[in-house]
């Protein structure tokens, strides 16, 4: 059963019902503020989530958009394993739950546990997750846990890092991805997709194939990244419906939004990765589709599928930014 859509309904009934009484002036002022601490720098000890306005404003503002970039990171998993099922799932620095969420679409029946330095993200969490309706979040558990240096994690099959490097020292995120790989079967870690954020996915990257796991996704292969440091950098796209609150909340008019992802998924379980992944929006022009690539053994390359080729040329026209190339029981082009 594929879950994720009636997790995703139920994710914006549950925001609905628990914070449509916030005040929207209120809720832009701690909006602005988060936006603020999200761009710059916040110490580890200094949680951005500190009062239940702060976490309202969070969940309605950051929560769907992260559902969606861990969902999308979640389905290339699915796609390189499509056997394996987590029994248990560890949501690191997992604030009001988004990640957990998504996992609950993906699969039904992990063991989840949100761990989170502000206790007001996790009482809300919390709160979210019992008017889900939804057994897996309903049963998760919700740990106060300093995250960095000190963390220490049980054993897990699934880790979900989701927008938490980028809150901790230096120091503390190399910990953190190296007691990640110690613990989990499977690591799914999410960043913005800016330079910045592409960086960390890097260093995380080469710290979990360090540590003897391999890449499942989004990368083709384990070996270095072909991007050349300072001159790109890899991200994606996930379209974000927005609620009437979310709109109220943010400030806009429009139904959707894009929110533009860098990731990595490592394991320590044999998986298929892709042949290659497209990795910009694809380019469709007059009886030909051009496609930026990076592929298993070529590196980086951009291919042109044209109209002569006929099903690939269809398929070429229906692929999105971060789909497998080519599809499932299709040609490798030339």
């Amino acid at each position: 059963m594929n879950a994720t859509l009636p997790t995703a309904e139920a994710l914006r009934t549950s925001l609905a019902a628990l914070l449509d009484g916030l005040p929207p002036t209120q809720a832009a002022q701690a909006v602005d503020r988060l936006i603020a601490s999200y761009r710059g720098t916040t110490p580890t000890d200094a949680p951005v989530l500190r009062n239940r306005s702060d976490v309202a404003a969070y969940a309605a503002y950051r929560m769907p958009a992260t559902f969606e970039a861990v969902r999308t990171a979640l389905d290339a998993l699915r796609e390189a394993a499509p056997e394996w099922a987590p029994a248990t799932h560890t949501d690191i620095g997992g604030g009001t739950g988004a990640a957990s969420w998504a996992v609950a679409g993906a699969w039904e029946g992990p063991r989840t546990t949100v761990l989170d330095w502000a206790e007001p993200a996790l009482e809300l969490g919390r709160e979210l997750a019992g008017a889900s309706g939804i057994p897996g979040l309903r049963e998760a558990t919700w740990r106060r846990a300093r995250i960095g240096t000190a963390l220490e994690l049980a054993p897990t099959d699934l880790a979900t890092v989701s927008y938490v490097l980028k809150e901790l020292t230096p120091g503390d995120r190399s910990a953190l991805v190296d007691a990640v790989a110690g613990a989990a079967q499977a690591v799914v870690v999410v960043e913005p997709g800016t330079p910045d954020g592409y960086t960390r996915i890097i260093e995380a990257r080469d710290r979990l194939t360090a540590a003897g796991l391999s890449v499942a996704a989004p990368c083709p292969h384990s070996a270095a990244c072909p991007i050349e440091p300072g001159t790109d950098w890899c991200h994606f796209s996930a379209r974000v419906s927005r609620s009437s609150l979310h709109r109220r909340v943010k400030g806009g008019s429009l139904s959707h939004e894009d929110e533009k992802f860098s990731y990595v998924v490592a394991t320590r379980f044999p998986t298929d990765p892709v042949r290659a992944r497209v990795t910009r929006k694809p380019q469709i022009r007059k009886g030909q589709v051009l496609l930026e690539l990076c592929t298993r053994d070529e590196g980086l390359r951009r291919t042109t599928v044209t109209k002569r080729q006929g099903p690939l040329y269809r398929a070429a026209r229906d692929t999105a930014w971060g789909d497998a190339w080519p599809p499932a029981g299709g040609q490798a082009d030339g």
